[in-house]
């Protein structure tokens, strides 16, 4: 294989490449502009730090999965895998990153405050005494109208369980242009596998489940969410379809949506009230020792407002119809 340096830009730095997955680059105003067919994704990785998803010559969304416990700060930087998403240009991410008020909110990301077995409890939310480590790459693949990965990662105890894995996760996401308002879909699936006894995701709205949270300059007083009928409560609502949120970075409207499948866990709540933007689907539930569970979810990015609830539900739908 072949290695491409991308022009470099003030806000994204990019590092010799061992990885890259492509099929022919092309230079694209928008995803929405062309045929899905006519878009090519590449893969781009840069060992041990991140790989970078791309449409033509701009990057879409890069998964931060380095790991590096060797010092405190390091380890505070490193201790869970998440993905950045960017914005239209590809220079600057959306999403938010280590540091700033809840240092362990970042972009797209997967925990729990409460994973319980055999009595014991661990914090893979707040990532206190255990880390969430990317162990490698399957599944890479990139061309016309898609791209995806597997990362298989462990959710590992703490020094005091001498860093026994707790569980085996498979964590696919799979990139694909967006029609209409939408400029990229991302679906995330999350298969868990608990290496011992049976497993209780537990905790609360505030601190569990997957999540999305915007990069910490979010204009705080702007920030506006949307469900799939007036007047409906998060707080106490299940199962909603999808929410959606419009969040403002230096003026400029930026929108996600959060797509809840049907086979996933009954009794979903979405913590989707916060003025700093970060919200996304919780649920307590129990993985019998040697069984395992499957979580989808599928993200929307739109540049601008949210559209109406009539075309939010059609997309709904159709990620509904999808068998995985």
């Amino acid at each position: 294989m072949t290695g491409t340096i991308l022009p470099k830009s003030p806000a994204v730095t990019l590092r010799p490449l061992a990885l890259l997955l492509v099929l022919s680059a092309m230079a694209l105003p928008t995803l929405t502009s062309v045929r899905a067919e006519q878009i090519s994704f590449q893969l781009r990785d840069v060992p041990g730090q991140y790989l970078d998803v791309l449409a033509g010559d701009k990057i879409v969304a890069r998964y931060q999965y380095a790991y590096d416990p060797s010092t405190p700060e390091s380890l505070h930087e490193t201790y869970k895998p998440y993905l950045h998403v960017m914005d239209a240009a590809g220079e600057m991410p959306i999403t938010k990153g280590a540091g700033g008020q809840f240092t362990h909110h970042r972009g797209i990301f997967i925990g729990w405050n409460k994973v319980e077995q055999d009595g014991k409890s661990y914090d893979r939310w707040h990532m206190k005494q255990g880390d969430i480590v990317h162990k490698q790459f399957e599944n890479l693949q990139a061309g016309p109208g898609r791209a995806q990965f597997t990362s298989l990662t462990h959710w590992n105890k703490g020094p005091e369980d001498n860093g026994e894995t707790l569980i085996r996760e498979k964590r696919t996401m799979t990139f694909l242009p967006g029609t209409g308002p939408v400029r990229l879909v991302i679906d995330f699936a999350s298969t868990l596998t608990p290496t011992g006894g049976t497993v209780r995701l537990n905790g609360d709205p505030e601190h569990a489940g997957v999540q999305f949270r915007p990069a910490d300059e979010v204009d705080r007083k702007r920030t506006q969410y949307l469900f799939p009928r007036e007047g409906m409560d998060p707080r106490k609502d299940q199962d909603p379809a999808w929410v959606g949120e419009t969040f403002f970075l230096k003026g400029q409207p930026h929108s996600i949506v959060h797509v809840n499948h049907p086979r996933n866990p009954a009794g979903t709540l979405y913590s989707a009230y916060r003025d700093y933007g970060r919200f996304g689907a919780f649920f307590v539930t129990e993985i019998p020792e040697g069984e395992s569970l499957t979580l989808r979810y599928r993200f929307l990015v739109i540049d601008g407002s949210l559209p109406d609830r009539e075309l939010l539900g059609q997309l709904a739908e159709e990620f509904a119809r999808k068998a995985d």
